[in-house]
């Protein structure tokens, strides 16, 4: 038997010649692609905002992102718990009343084929916003996306029947000092 034929050469050959033995293999970064299509969606919507267009002045200051994934430790992953962070909930929260909804969820996916999987969890949260009158949505990529939000925005605001009722607990913060 040659020495190039001899099993241990074959280990040899796949030890990179910058690693000693003992050493992990480095793995590429990962890349956040859901996270850098959202930046895209917000970017844009920014730019709508700016050119004047509906999409933009209706809803550019109502939408927020709910920063509930990513890698924690331990004990912040149960101080987050504790204070209320809930596995599903999407990713954009639009605070905007428009046909006939309160508002609208969206749980953001990165476009095909770099989607990421539709948890239980994330269809149990938009199924439960749905029957707490919110419109909620599952967009894959940007572009769909664009799409919801410019429809939401084409929609005419819900019209809140009779007076609100009156909160008669909390802080009055509309005459609390900064």
């Amino acid at each position: 038997m040659s020495w190039a034929t001899h099993p241990s050469a074959k280990v040899e050959a796949r030890k990179s010649p910058n690693r000693t033995a003992g050493q992990a293999r480095k793995s590429a970064p990962r890349i956040d692609r859901e996270g850098n299509e959202q930046k895209v969606l917000v970017r844009w919507l920014k730019g709508e905002k700016l050119h004047g267009n509906p999409v933009g002045v209706l809803l550019e200051d109502v939408t927020y992102h709910v920063p509930n994934g990513g890698k924690r430790n331990k004990k912040t992953a149960a101080d987050l718990k504790a204070q209320g962070v809930r596995a599903g909930v999407s990713d954009l929260v639009i605070a905007s009343a428009r046909g006939g909804w309160h508002g609208l969820y969206i749980e953001f996916k990165a476009a095909p084929p770099h989607s990421a999987d539709f948890s239980a969890s994330q269809r149990e949260w938009l199924e439960r916003m749905e029957g707490n009158g919110y419109l909620a949505v599952l967009a894959k990529g940007v572009d769909e996306a664009k799409a919801v939000l410019v429809a939401y925005a084409s929609w005419p605001e819900t019209v809140v029947a009779g007076e609100p009722e009156v909160m008669p607990h909390g802080s009055e913060w509309r005459k609390a000092m900064a």
